[in-house]
């Protein structure tokens, strides 16, 4: 059983910077691919950002591309997410979540295990 905790979320204002951490217990990290996804109140869960296992390959939603980078330290447990240019639609909270998969995967039912996931609130 795999634990994922998310943390780094906050309030920025728009065109500002966070860097989302989450780190992983309970299994073997560096044989699971990571993803990123974020829920708006009021809108269903959306995927973010992927990273393979071998972190050989990553993904990237449209609305964030050129934006974000997701990233892992296997030797940490952890995969990052760091978010730049920040603009008030990006507000959501995000979660992470990891799969057997080795590739990158853009839906959610194919995640094993999911975090709580951190707040991210971005300011006019």
């Amino acid at each position: 059983q795999v634990q994922l905790v998310e943390s780094g979320g906050g309030l920025v204002q728009a065109g500002g910077s966070l860097r989302l951490s989450c780190v992983a217990s309970g299994g073997t990290f560096s044989r699971y691919s990571m993803g990123w996804f974020r829920q708006a109140p009021g809108k269903s869960r959306e995927f973010v950002a992927a990273i393979s296992w071998p972190g050989s390959s990553t993904n990237y939603a449209d609305s964030v591309k050129g934006r974000f980078a997701i990233s892992r330290d296997n030797a940490k447990n952890t995969v990052f997410l760091q978010m730049n240019s920040l603009k008030p639609e990006d507000t959501a909270v995000y979660y992470c979540a990891a799969t057997r998969l080795i590739t990158t995967q853009v839906m959610a039912s194919r995640y094993d295990y999911w975090g709580r996931g951190t707040q991210v609130t971005v300011s006019q």
